[in-house]
């Protein structure tokens, strides 16, 4: 979520807090909860892979304590200042092109780190490498195309351009090479990656008032180039923009797929 080069949502964009806030709101409770449940505690080594926002590193340091480590790593780090303290360290890495950022971590975390990575194996097994014997792993990844719509449920014409603009966003992605995300593969790779007790499950809102606050702050990010790409009109925009806001909209996101495990 923090690459530049190609990427829509850019994080220099005025927008760009605003996108990390709906987006840490609408998916942290989920990433927190398997986080627990993986035993993180006082004292662990923890390395979050492509930090976009301060929220999950924030978390992890008063987790670790004063005893543990975070290395928080990005291709842009200017967002991660504000958590640039003990026990946290901040660092710029490129995942698809360095080694990791040391070794003997008791988890390293990662959620849509992999959409600009052209081998999501090899960086997949990045990851396990930097692990301890015992170590635990979380990636998370969507998978927009077991669900592509932004409205599932398409029974009138407001229902109707929300998902046509979806799908223009997705032209958008397409268009600039960006491979989306697919969650569905992670257990598999996990497993090819030599871990063990691999499990995974997925998140799927359904009307939460923080998907409206990420699609009004996408939308307008994505605004110009929707209207230059012949996808939209400044007018369709205005229209899902107060369809958004009026609350007449159910909307959704793409499937969020967590898949954890353990290096034997």
């Amino acid at each position: 979520m923090t690459r530049t080069d190609g990427y829509l949502l850019d994080t220099r964009q005025t927008e760009a807090a605003e996108h990390f806030s709906a987006f840490a709101a609408l998916f942290d409770p989920t990433t927190f909860r398997h986080l627990e449940a993986l035993g993180i505690g006082s004292g662990w080594r923890c390395w979050e892979v492509g930090a976009g926002g301060t929220s999950v590193v924030s978390w992890l340091a008063k987790k670790v304590g004063p005893t543990g480590r975070v290395v928080a790593t990005a291709t842009d780090t200017s967002r991660l200042a504000p958590a640039a303290r003990q026990p946290v360290e901040v660092r710029v890495h490129d995942l698809g092109v360095q080694e990791p950022p040391g070794e003997g971590f008791d988890l390293v975390h990662a959620r849509l780190a992999l959409v600009h990575v052209p081998d999501r194996a090899q960086a997949l097994r990045s990851m396990v490498q930097a692990l301890r014997p015992g170590g635990r792993i979380l990636v998370e990844d969507a998978d927009p195309t077991l669900q592509p719509l932004l409205c599932p449920d398409e029974y009138g014409p407001e229902q109707q351009l929300a998902n046509r603009l979806r799908h223009g966003f997705r032209r958008l992605l397409a268009d600039r090479g960006t491979e989306l995300p697919c969650g569905r593969i992670l257990p598999r790779l996990l497993r090819e990656a030599g871990l063990s007790r691999v499990y995974a499950d997925a998140y799927f809102p359904v009307g939460s008032p923080a998907c409206a606050a990420l699609e009004s702050v996408t939308i307008r990010q994505i605004r110009d180039q929707l209207v230059t790409a012949g996808l939209a009109t400044d007018q369709d925009i205005d229209r899902h923009l107060a369809n958004v806001t009026s609350g007449v909209l159910d909307l959704t996101t793409a499937p969020m797929i967590s898949a954890w495990g353990r290096k034997p």
